[in-house]
């Protein structure tokens, strides 16, 4: 049918081995849910015709080779995890289901902000939101994947200042956002056992 959504498979992951979940965040409920977010809002994104797209915290990579499925090779794709084991991982998942991702070992987007500062069109973030004690956010283990600190905002909070250069409580994360110059939208909400999964897009006011 002429003009109808696009559908897109989720990405191969049948080179990933058990033992690699050891070391490295499992595509879970919030993975998926971004997976939906992104198909949903496909005509948005392929309308920006974007040059740059970057995720933060890639972990088995599984959402940035799925953006690169649906966008295709016009693109340039990055993403960055602290550990080590996530970035080679994020590179394996791309080259799996033939599409390029750059990875980068780093702290959220700290090699990035000053080549990149302004360029890039897309940015994904699933931050991790487990509330843990402040000692287990930013270890270079499995762990950064899910440790969020008090009240599971630490990485979060941290983050949000870098994106106006470049989303606990969606309402705090709306006003900070507004200020920097953006507008938020809920794209997608999943109950997930105890939690109750978003993902925000946040845009540019011009």
């Amino acid at each position: 049918m002429k003009g109808a959504q696009p559908t897109f498979s989720t990405p191969d992951l049948s080179h990933i081995k058990s033992a690699d979940y050891e070391h490295v965040y499992e595509p879970a409920e919030d993975s998926f849910l971004m997976l939906d977010a992104l198909e949903s809002e496909y005509a948005f994104l392929n309308q920006l015709q974007p040059s740059i797209c970057v995720e933060v915290g890639s972990g088995s990579g599984v959402c940035i080779t799925f953006l690169a499925q649906c966008l295709g090779p016009s693109a340039f794709y990055m993403c960055t995890d602290l550990n080590p084991a996530a970035a080679r991982l994020s590179q394996a998942t791309g080259r799996q289901n033939n599409v390029l991702v750059q990875p980068v070992t780093c702290d959220l987007t700290s090699a990035l902000e000053h080549r990149l500062k302004g360029q890039i069109d897309v940015l994904l973030f699933n931050p991790p939101y487990v509330v843990t004690p402040s000692s287990e956010v930013g270890s270079r283990g499995i762990e950064a994947s899910w440790a969020g600190g008090e009240k599971g905002r630490e990485v979060t909070d941290r983050f949000l200042p870098s994106v106006s250069h470049l989303l606990s409580s969606k309402d705090e994360i709306e006003d900070m956002m507004m200020t920097a110059g953006f507008q938020m939208t809920v794209v997608n909400t999943r109950k997930a056992g105890r939690e109750h999964l978003s993902v925000l897009k946040f845009t540019r006011v011009t």
